[in-house]
């Protein structure tokens, strides 16, 4: 038995068919919206003023997990520093957070 199956994409605003996704980013936040050819032209008119006020921005790179600046932290010497505060830091690999956080403090 053969099946067809069919993807319809509808107006988040109105329930309209044939709408198409559109991704916008507002504050650090990205939003995706699926629009009919009306409601999209309402956005475009929505923003153009704003649009063309702003100035364009580039992502970037993909964020790394973690915390900000964690990457300029010279490794080497939080380990120095915490077997001198007398913690235990391993040689290699993972320093913990509390050991990051009280080296952070410390300096």
């Amino acid at each position: 038995m053969a099946r067809t199956i069919s993807v319809v994409i509808i107006d988040d605003m109105d329930g309209s068919p044939d709408a198409e996704t559109l991704t916008f980013g507002l504050n650090g936040v990205t939003y995706e919206i699926d629009l009919s050819e009306a409601n999209r032209a309402k956005l475009s008119a929505a923003f153009a003023p704003f649009i063309a006020a702003g100035r364009r921005s580039s992502r970037g790179g993909r964020r790394r997990a973690g915390r900000p600046g964690a990457e300029r932290v010279d490794r080497a010497a939080v380990r120095a520093w915490a077997r001198e505060a007398g913690l235990a830091v391993s040689e290699r690999g993972r320093i913990s957070a509390d050991i990051m956080r009280q080296y952070e403090a410390a300096h």
